[in-house]
């Protein structure tokens, strides 16, 4: 509770048929300073108005106070998936003049001008990646609303305590836990689910209560049903309690205009193997289009058919319009892990620029049958590597001879390295044979990660942070017993996070393909066309000449009325602030810990704007002296 003050495939080039056409804003202005939401607005845009820091101040940012999220005793800074632990991916949001975020075991309510506490609530599991704002409407005051568990709780937003009024003594038994932000829109919430691991379980539905008295109103299944559309793109009873699919990002966006929810829905389980999930399987890795007030389906854009990489899209949509013969188009942007950034018509889910259906490579594990085709985006260019050639293996001349010689030493003990391009299946190992391994590009945590884009209507540009990580690994038959058959592995063993085309040098992973590690991309929503492109991230044990190389980055930008785009993210543990128009960058500094979360900006009571972002269990806020 401490605040310190300081100032290559052939392929077919048809119209994917995965999309189904049905109907239906503007980003939602938000008055004032504030940052009343997890991404600013219900659009998603990680936009804000405030232009008092600027291309040519910014340089001057200088540290105006921090808050330990650990309390009076920090601990180690300790890893975990969505609820607890000391690396934090919170975004603090700012209402009304006090700012709110999830500590460690509580959730508090602070000055944000001093960072002095004015409320702590305490609560075990509270989700480590943000809270929510519901506006006091008649008797209900206004609250704040977050995820522990399984549970939904609401806290009245002036004093910190249970506000009864909401579920049983202000809690909701969600039955399926989330550990992310929920949504709020007029008098309906909506949260996602985080399925335990096994084909068969819990469904991964997202689900909407009444924000006034938190009464259940919706569920949407994420699983095609009978009847429903998409339900033959399951194999026989494939569909019957499958688990996975779930919503679990860490917002959601809405078309305030046409009362349209965007739902970005994580890929079917068993994720390495769906020789028991044969065809397209709907609405897996996919966005859908839902009625906000009654969840009804509207459209869907399937962007892995058959997934078997864990590729799905990870944050959801940003929604913004571009003009056409001075026509505006409701329009929406859509990264994946999959390293591509599909650009839709919101109403429809039609392409904006056009996808391309392409052959991609068969799988060889028995009784698999991986997607003919997959979608490829006309429009824009991958925003991650998506393939990988021996030539592209990192050389002496890149890095140091060392790391060249530790990559040529991983290659060898894998047995080799293999990748057919684009969304190549992984090889099946039979038992007793000679290790061979399979290269996926991107790897295990995907191109584009939860951070999602920001998007700046002053150049119509949209900014994603992506990674360049490859995956090693292929498909071997599992102990009886086990929940598939079949599951993929690597000589550390079994599991979605081993694996990495990486060496660790001085206890830092380096990867070992030629540079760039990590990006960072504006891509021209009015063209599809890259704007600019730049590394994002130092790998200090390089020399100084060659350290511009990119680090992995998981979390999102934000960008401002003047002209400035923050962001930290990389594992190098910098925060940054970068000109949106050109990619320069315009200031720096070195954390004490990894900004592994999406930042924020607002004005304080007494004018000045101030930007603040996450650093594991630190909160760090900058403001011009």
């Amino acid at each position: 509770m401490r605040s310190t003050s300081t100032i290559g495939l052939a392929g077919v080039a048809i119209v994917s048929a995965f999309f189904v056409h049905s109907g239906g804003a503007q980003p939602v202005k938000v008055s004032g300073g504030d940052w009343p939401l997890y991404r600013h607005d219900t659009a998603g845009t990680g936009y804000s108005p405030l232009a008092q820091i600027t291309v040519q101040n910014a340089a001057t940012l200088k540290q105006a106070w921090t808050y330990h999220l650990q309390g009076d005793a920090p601990a180690p800074a300790t890893k975990g998936n969505g609820a607890g632990g000391g690396d934090s991916e919170a975004t603090p949001i700012v209402v009304n003049g006090v700012m709110y975020l999830p500590a460690i075991g509580r959730v508090v309510a602070l000055n944000p001008e001093t960072g002095q506490e004015i409320w702590s609530f305490p609560v075990n599991g509270v989700s480590r990646r943000g809270i929510a704002h519901i506006p006091g409407e008649g008797s209900n005051p206004s609250r704040i609303l977050f995820a522990a568990g399984r549970r939904l709780i609401a806290l009245n937003a002036a004093t910190g305590k249970l506000d009864p009024g909401f579920g049983k003594e202000g809690e909701v038994d969600m039955v399926v836990p989330y550990n992310s932000v929920p949504l709020i829109f007029k008098n309906v919430v909506v949260v996602g689910a985080n399925t335990p691991p096994g084909p068969r379980g819990a469904p991964g539905n997202a689900r909407a209560y009444d924000a006034r008295t938190g009464a259940k109103l919706w569920e949407f299944s994420s699983v095609a049903q009978p009847g429903e559309p998409g339900h033959d793109t399951w194999d026989g009873d494939s569909w019957r309690d499958r688990s996975g699919v779930n919503a679990w990002p860490f917002y959601f966006t809405v078309d305030e205009q046409r009362g349209l929810l965007y739902l970005p829905l994580a890929s079917p389980t068993s994720v390495f193997y769906g020789g028991d999930r044969k065809g397209a399987n709907l609405y897996g890795n996919s966005v859908v289009a839902v009625e906000i007030q009654t969840g009804k389906y509207k459209w869907h854009f399937q962007t892995i058919h058959h997934d078997l990489w864990d590729h799905d899209p990870p944050a959801p949509p940003v929604l913004f319009n571009i003009v056409r013969n001075g026509v505006p188009i409701p329009t929406l942007a859509l990264t994946t892990k999959s390293g591509y950034m599909y650009i839709l018509n919101r109403e429809t889910g039609v392409p904006i620029f056009g996808v391309a259906e392409r052959i991609v490579a068969k799988s060889d594990v028995p009784g698999e049958q991986a997607f003919p085709t997959q979608p490829f985006p006309l429009k824009p260019p991958p925003i991650a590597r998506t393939s990988y050639k021996p030539e592209d293996l990192v050389t002496a001349d890149d890095t140091t001879p060392e790391h060249a010689q530790a990559c040529r030493d991983l290659i060898a003990r894998n047995g080799s390295v293999n990748n057919s391009g684009p969304f190549t299946p992984w090889l099946y190992r039979p038992e007793g044979a000679p290790v061979k391994s399979t290269l996926v590009f991107p790897g295990a945590v995907g191109g584009a990660n939860w951070g999602g884009i920001a998007w700046d209507p002053a150049t119509r540009f949209a900014f994603v942070v992506s990674q360049d990580e490859g995956s090693l690994g292929w498909v071997e038959k599992t102990p009886d017993g086990s929940p598939a058959p079949y599951d993929r592995a690597t000589l550390e063993g079994a599991g979605a996070g081993r694996g990495p085309f990486s060496v660790r040098v001085g206890g830092v992973p380096w990867p070992c393909q030629k540079p760039p590690w990590g990006r960072l991309t504006a891509v021209d929503t009015a063209t599809g066309e890259i704007a600019w492109q730049i590394p994002l991230g130092v790998t200090e044990g390089l020399p100084e000449a060659k350290q511009n190389t990119g680090r992995p980055a998981r979390a999102g930008a934000i960008v401002t009325g003047g002209g400035v785009l923050f962001v930290g993210s990389t594992d190098d543990n910098r925060f940054r602030a970068i000109n949106a128009r050109t990619g320069k960058q315009l200031w720096v500094t070195k954390l004490e810990r990894r900004a592994n979360a999406s930042p924020m900006t607002f004005q304080g009571a007494n004018g000045k704007q101030y930007v603040a972002v996450v650093a594991s269990d630190i909160l760090a806020v900058f403001a011009i002296p």
